[in-house]
């Protein structure tokens, strides 16, 4: 007898596994609180604070979130400076925001783990129409199948800028963000509506925001490589295979390993770029100055400039049998690897190991690529902290022969999806993002 059908699958998309609830001994709960053991069993008592039987019964542990929210309550019964001291450290949140949520298997994006969007080989511009509210949210695995099978075209474009007069104003050696932050307020100038999204209406917002981001891969094009590559871009469907372009790689295989990249790279949250985002947006600033302004952030050293510090060490440690003894050699004069351990990542960075495979299968055979991942292979051989996703987009240029420069690129191409979703999420909230200082002077 045959058997009847399956039905539908009604279940919901892969997302982020909950959270396992870290438990505390009394005597580690007292030093978090800073307080005595004795005074932790008063709060018990109270009911301020609630304990877990161990497995054996005889002792008791305590949430680590119950105990942290018990240590805010105190610091804000002291004055609202004590909390708000460290909230901008690594620190507690400071704004509602529905677009990310940062889990242990990754970012997810309005309900969908990053890592799932691109391992299914879901478009780039489809993630960002997600991100932007222009698509619903997956609710369950057709709906996710739905956003595979959806291949959101955005119009092409085109440079809009003279490359002779941009050569002129950018040197030869400029950083590839150095090139995207000459261009976008360029074409702000040629834009004189650019204020009337901003305040009546999200549709104009986001086909301002499709055209800004399908541009931005045409400036890496200026004074940077042959000049083929310009046309090649701005011909190019979609913003990854405009990017591979740009930077030189031309094959479907390496532009989708390059859309990959962009979709890991999309959104990570108030990181200090989508944080400066979101503060020019809060004061009605245009939408190419909001993205201006995170482009600026992004170039610090401890942000996007972290891809620059991976490749300058590959090129010091040299051939991939050097990987391990330049680690110990570091360690002996006490200075660390970059882009090695994330805070928000203790058990590393979920971006990284795809990002990671992707190289290993394509450049196995590039000196630059071997070297890096055999300074990945040698510090988990010596039980150090695991890469971060910089580590991840650098491995990947090597590996794909991109020139100098390229992973950091790829970083801010693929976060301008973010900046631009918590830009229009903060001019929803029609707040101004105006932190208070503590002041510690005379």
């Amino acid at each position: 007898m045959k058997k009847p059908p399956r039905p539908p699958s009604t279940a919901r998309p892969p997302t982020a596994p909950p959270e396992e609830e870290e438990l505390l001994g009394a005597r580690a709960a007292a030093q978090l609180l800073g307080v005595k053991p004795q005074t932790l069993y008063a709060y018990t008592s109270r009911g301020m604070l609630q304990s877990v039987a161990s497995a054996a019964g005889r002792t008791r542990r305590y949430k680590r979130s119950e105990l942290l929210r018990l240590q805010r309550r105190a610091a804000a019964r002291a004055g609202h400076t004590a909390v708000a001291a460290g909230a901008l450290q690594w620190g507690e949140p400071v704004l509602d925001s529905a677009l990310t949520r940062l889990t242990s298997a990754g970012p997810c994006y309005r309900g969908a783990l990053a890592v799932e969007l691109a391992r299914r080989g879901i478009a780039f511009e489809t993630v960002a129409e997600l991100l932007w509210g222009a698509v619903p949210p997956p609710s369950d695995e057709a709906a996710l199948s739905a956003l595979v099978a959806m291949r959101t075209r955005w119009p092409s474009a085109r440079l809009g800028l003279p490359p002779a007069a941009l050569r002129a104003l950018i040197p030869a050696a400029a950083p590839p963000v150095q090139r995207l932050l000459c261009a976008v307020p360029l074409w702000a100038q040629q834009d004189p509506g650019r204020f009337v999204g901003s305040r009546h209406t999200e549709d104009v917002e986001r086909a301002r925001a499709r055209l800004l981001l399908r541009r931005l891969p045409l400036a890496l094009t200026i004074g940077w490589g042959p000049a083929a590559r310009r046309p090649r871009a701005e011909r190019a469907e979609g913003v990854a295979t405009a990017t591979a372009a740009a930077l030189g790689s031309g094959s479907a295989e390496e532009a989708a390993v390059i859309e990959h990249a962009l979709i890991l790279m999309a959104d990570h949250e108030l990181n200090p770029s989508t944080f400066a985002a979101r503060v020019a947006a809060s004061v009605g600033a245009d939408l190419y100055a909001c993205v201006a302004a995170a482009l600026a952030v992004l170039s610090g050293p401890q942000h996007g400039g972290a891809c620059d510090r991976v490749e300058a060490l590959i090129s010091e440690i040299g051939p991939a049998t050097r990987a391990a003894a330049a680690i110990h050699e570091r360690a002996r004069r006490g200075e660390g690897l970059p882009a090695f351990g994330h805070p928000l990542y203790p058990a590393g960075d979920p971006r990284t190991p795809p990002l990671l495979a992707l190289a290993r299968r394509l450049g196995p055979r590039r000196p630059r690529a071997r070297a890096l991942l055999a300074v990945v292979q040698a510090m988990a051989d010596c039980g150090l902290p695991p890469p971060s996703v910089e580590v991840g987009l650098v491995a990947v240029a090597e590996a794909l022969g991109l020139p100098a420069g390229s992973a950091s690129a790829l970083f801010a191409l693929g976060r301008a999806a973010g900046w631009i979703a918590h830009v229009l999420e903060q001019r929803r909230s029609a707040g101004l993002v105006r932190p208070r200082a503590r002041y510690v002077g005379p």
